[in-house]
């Protein structure tokens, strides 16, 4: 049984100030454009806009503001995430073209969490550092969703445009009304009324799906069989001031968008290593890439059962979502099952993926220092690649790439807001600027990692601690640490547990008690047990009690078993094992 997030709607007064002003004292500021680090400033933010910087030493604090001390700390402007899609989870069941698990789970279900779950998204984003999204493929309904969050202190910048216009549309998508994701556009004219058909929902931006080669054409006849209809949504879209996004991986494809005038290219071309020709050509059209480098990997871990997650992934993900990844270690239909692992972890797939990769990383290279404008972007809601918790693992692998921490930095902060040429409005730490912010502990131009230590989040002037911004349920905590455990993270696993845990043997029988001597017998456990998955069969919660039954395989051995899981003070407090 899955339980969303608890959303705290309320804060403490320590938690957040409201609009007036805040002073950010004695801090280094992080300045995206120039490469630099600026110490011993002070950040004045009156309402939602920075309205002065200046040296400590020549500012006069006045009474009645909020004092933050920056000392030791880091100011960076706030991160922009420039590829998500609302209308996908990231879990297993969120793409039915990719993997049609229908029959486990009513697709439908996941249309419903997805709507009801955008808030909690949101504040996830936020709890991250990022305070501006852009959704790069939604639908109508989450057009007039955003609606709702534009003036929330705890929502990030949404921009956003609708249903992707494209020349084929998986037939699992068709018919889904105001939910659709897709809009087919077979003529010129479909392409023209597709535009015109989101204007009036007010998009941000207009999105092509570019697929050549799935009507049985070559890649090149089929861009060219479709390039007039490219060219007239290109057009339209244009003429009503709206910039357009393309998917088009394909050297060749993403050209002829080039050529034609789209803007952001939102995926790396990933077929040939690119030439100068092209590289010339997306500095005189201006064109931006964001590279979505870890996506392709999040399938094909998922389909083949070998996922990686990070301890930080693990803390700060929807933990249902990324617990439904690992499903396929026990779903019924196992012919099915065999054969998406046998795919994916066949020597072709492992090759194309590797090779995939190595070019996409070498074109991302190339045009970063060809000076093209490079926006860090997930591709978040994909199988394997989570909201927001994604994020870090994308940065990490533009560092691979050899891009150097600043130009990350300015990847994922200043060079989003150039997207949509909202550069004088945020993207720096500047006068004038909006006051959407993250305060780190630790220096993120020496370690990349650091922009995960958030210390305080400031978003349209309003002041958060990260952990204020989600409470987690007593399901949040034992769904958390059944996900660790699956993936053998010690330190994950123990996070959501107190200090003086106790375990027992129902009804009353003391195992032991602490933290550290739990640490000791499951390090042990995960160290040298094969084969070792827990699947949760049925779950019970009664206020702050949780009741899993549990179908826990350890080697070749099956046991069938029920947790009590109590929480006191937002930790598990006391476990009871009944088998």
């Amino acid at each position: 049984m899955i339980k969303k997030c608890n959303i705290v709607f309320t804060f403490l007064i320590s938690s957040f100030s409201l609009f007036g002003q805040t002073y950010i004292t004695d801090v280094t500021i992080l300045d995206v454009e120039k490469q630099k680090l600026i110490p011993n400033q002070t950040v004045v933010i009156t309402n939602d806009l920075i309205s002065n910087i200046e040296k400590s030493n020549k500012i006069k604090i006045p009474g009645n503001v909020t004092i933050i001390d920056g000392s030791d700390k880091y100011l960076s402007p706030g991160l922009v995430d420039a590829h998500i899609h609302f209308f996908q989870n990231g879990g297993l069941y969120t793409r039915p073209d990719a993997i049609d698990l229908r029959k486990f789970k009513d697709y439908n279900e996941e249309i419903v969490y997805a709507k009801s779950d955008m808030e909690t998204k949101l504040r996830r984003y936020l709890q991250n550092g990022i305070t501006t999204v852009i959704d790069v493929g939604a639908n109508y309904n989450f057009l007039n969703q955003r609606k709702d969050f534009t003036d929330k202190s705890f929502s990030p910048s949404i921009f956003i445009t609708g249903p992707l216009l494209t020349t084929y549309e998986p037939k699992v998508y068709e018919n889904l009304e105001k939910d659709e994701p897709f809009t087919l556009t077979k003529t010129i004219e479909d392409g023209i009324n597709g535009v015109n058909q989101q204007l009036k929902y007010n998009p941000d931006f207009i999105k092509i799906w570019y697929i050549a080669g799935n009507d049985g054409l070559n890649i090149e006849e089929s861009a060219h069989k479709n390039l007039p209809i490219i060219i007239a949504i290109i057009n339209e879209a244009h003429k009503s001031n709206l910039k357009v996004a393309v998917h088009a991986t394909q050297r060749f494809t993403a050209q002829l968008a080039v050529e034609n005038g789209a803007d952001f290219l939102v995926h790396s071309v990933d077929d040939e290593i690119l030439k100068d020709d092209f590289v010339q050509l997306m500095k005189k059209n201006k064109t931006i890439l964001c590279p979505t480098l870890i996506v392709h990997s999040g399938y094909l871990n998922t389909f083949g059962q070998k996922i990686n997650m990070s301890n930080y992934e693990l803390q700060k993900a929807d933990p249902y979502q990324l617990g439904s990844l690992l499903d396929l270690k026990h779903l019924s239909d196992t012919t099915l099952v065999k054969s998406y692992k046998n795919q994916a972890n066949s020597q072709k797939s492992i090759s194309d993926l590797i090779k995939a990769d190595s070019i996409s990383m070498v074109n991302l290279k190339i045009l970063s220092d060809a000076g093209i404008l490079i926006a860090t972007g997930t591709d978040a809601g994909n199988i394997g690649t989570l909201h927001a918790s994604s994020y870090l693992a994308e940065l990490k692998a533009m560092q691979k790439s050899g891009m150097s921490n600043w130009e990350i930095i300015q990847a994922s902060t200043i060079n989003g807001a150039k997207i949509f040429n909202d550069e004088n409005e945020f993207g720096t730490v500047s006068i004038g600027k909006k006051a959407n912010l993250i305060l780190l502990d630790a220096n993120p131009t020496e370690d990349i990692e650091n922009l995960t230590k958030i210390n305080t989040i400031i978003n349209k002037g309003i002041v958060f601690k990260p952990n204020t911004l989600i409470k987690d349920s007593p399901t949040d905590l034992a769904q958390r640490q059944l996900n660790a455990y699956n993936f053998r993270s010690i330190d994950a696993f123990l996070e959501p547990y107190a200090e003086d845990v106790e375990v027992y043997s129902f009804p009353n029988k003391l195992l032991y008690k602490g933290k550290e001597t739990m640490r000791k017998q499951y390090s042990d456990m995960f160290e040298n047990t094969p084969n070792l998955h827990c699947e949760l069969k049925e779950r019970i919660v009664q206020g702050n009690i949780v009741i899993d039954k549990e179908r826990v395989r350890i080697g070749n051995k099956i046991i069938e078993a029920v947790a009590l899981y109590h929480i006191e003070n937002n930790k598990i407090k006391k476990v009871y094992f009944i088998q």
